[in-house]
């Protein structure tokens, strides 16, 4: 039984980190991964697949813009088909799945390919497809990820009734598609697939879309997705769902439709459902009792402030382990496992974690929303910037972009940052330095920004914010 430092189960955007880090500490690491391709769902069915095939979207007509309006856009938008667009997004997740192939190689860790599940505390049982064998190890890093919810009471067919995991694997492009859930993945498929002219309806339960993003970005969303042509069924709840017979006259080579039951009485049909409420951890088959630890009704493992499970050395990092249950926050949790690990310090400022939806318009935010700041009492003032205020704004043709500062009415300092448009999830990471350096609405008022850029919309909003406060 050959031993290892560290044996990392998965290897997805925390799995990565974690083995990188501590191969990087000098330790002897290895990385069993069940597929037959690394990355995880991150690289295989999930953030790079849906965001290639959003910039697939946007390139369509030679038009990458935020908003896909123009003679050309509609004209390539219809020409355009699911396999092609795919096509293009292979390109991408193949040439990602070389460069973690590639950082493992360098930092000679090594991947074992199976399924692998706990025999005790410190071993490791893979099952590959011709050989099983077990690994031992002083510390273990459960980084497996999740995949989406599929209730019993859904007939999924992988066809006309799936989750986000067949969406990828489509060969054709739906005439028009239900998605009950709007939440992060409900909200980008929604506004890619109306981009390229299905006829969509999004169901959600809440009020609004993504409740924890600011409510006057969303509001500007729901906005240009109804713009768009997407019917938005807030505060709907789906009873039941179906396939059912076409009506004579309507067939097309599939003589079924997906249909979904509200419980108000509505009902929705669609030559396509997209079922996305909720995510599993991929915790079954990892025998995790053996091992002294156990999930939740949803697969999760719950961790420590250093990732630590109820079995002091064996660690989980990533979706595994709930929110906020993204990729770059679980390449982080992975490094900050390694190094807890191994006795290695590691500063983290966790409360300046970057949120990032990309939808058609993108959003991204940091920091603190208004509500929370009107829930804590905290005085503050809003300085906003129009993306068509700028000449970069205008050059990109984004009418509907739009950068907000949140500062504090007494001292000036940067509490959030919340923008919607072009290049939004680049953006923000200005206004995250600035909030961990504490600096003041002034900062920007001060700075030369290059011209013309979108960054440009900072120095507007503190400018902005700053003429409202001299009123005050």
């Amino acid at each position: 039984m050959r031993h290892f430092d560290l044996c990392v189960i998965g290897s997805g955007p925390a799995g990565q980190r974690a083995a990188i880090q501590a191969s990087k500490l000098g330790k002897r690491v290895c990385v069993v991964e069940a597929r037959g391709v690394v990355g995880g769902a991150a690289v295989n069915t999930g953030t790079i697949p849906s965001k290639a095939l959003r910039e697939a979207i946007l390139n369509l007509g030679g038009c990458p813009t935020v908003s896909p309006t123009t003679p050309e856009f509609y004209a390539a938008a219809k020409q355009a088909t699911l396999g092609n667009l795919w096509e293009t997004c292979g390109r991408v997740i193949r040439a990602e799945i070389e460069t973690v192939r590639g950082h493992f190689a360098r930092n000679g860790i090594e991947v074992v390919t199976g399924r692998g599940g706990f025999v005790d505390a410190t071993t490791v049982e893979v099952v590959g497809m011709h050989t099983t064998e077990r690994i031992s190890a002083d510390f273990i890093a459960i980084a497996v990820g999740t995949y989406p919810a599929k209730p019993a009471a859904v007939p999924f067919d992988e066809r006309d009734i799936i989750t986000s995991d067949e969406l990828v694997r489509l060969k054709t492009l739906p005439r028009s598609m239900v998605i009950v859930g709007g939440g992060v993945i409900g909200t980008e498929y929604a506004s890619m697939l109306a981009a390229l002219g299905v006829k969509v309806t999004l169901v959600e339960g809440r009020p609004r879309l993504l409740e924890f993003v600011d409510t006057e970005i969303i509001e500007a969303l729901q906005y240009h997705l109804r713009q768009r042509g997407v019917t938005l069924r807030m505060g709907e709840k789906v009873v039941s769902i179906r396939k059912v017979e076409a009506p004579a006259g309507t067939r097309t080579e599939n003589s079924m439709l997906s249909e979904a039951l509200l419980e108000s009485g509505k009902t929705l049909r669609a030559d396509c459902l997209l079922y996305c409420i909720g995510r599993q951890g991929a915790t079954d088959g990892l025998n995790l009792e053996a091992a002294g630890i156990t999930a939740d009704a949803r697969g999760r493992i719950a961790v420590n402030a250093n990732f630590q499970t109820a079995t002091p050395n064996i660690y989980a990092v990533g979706d595994v382990i709930g929110f906020p249950s993204l990729a770059s926050t679980s390449m982080e949790q992975g490094r900050s496992a390694a190094c807890h690990m191994f006795g290695q310090r590691c500063d983290r400022i966790d409360e300046l974690l970057p949120y990032g939806i990309y939808a058609v318009p993108e959003i991204s935010m940091v920091g603190w929303t208004e509500e929370r700041l009107t829930a804590e009492g905290i005085p503050y003032e809003a300085g906003v910037a129009l993306y068509k205020e700028t000449a970069r704004g205008q050059l990109l043709g984004d009418e509907i972009g739009m950068l907000k500062l949140l500062i504090h009415e007494e001292s000036h300092a940067v509490l959030g940052v919340h923008i919607i448009g072009t290049h939004a999830t680049e953006l923000v990471h200005i206004g995250q330095a600035a909030i961990a350096f504490k600096a003041t609405a002034e900062y920007f008022v001060n700075t030369v920004f290059n011209y013309p850029t979108l960054a440009e919309c900072y120095k507007v909003a503190a400018l902005n914010g700053l003429n409202k406060l001299r009123n005050v």
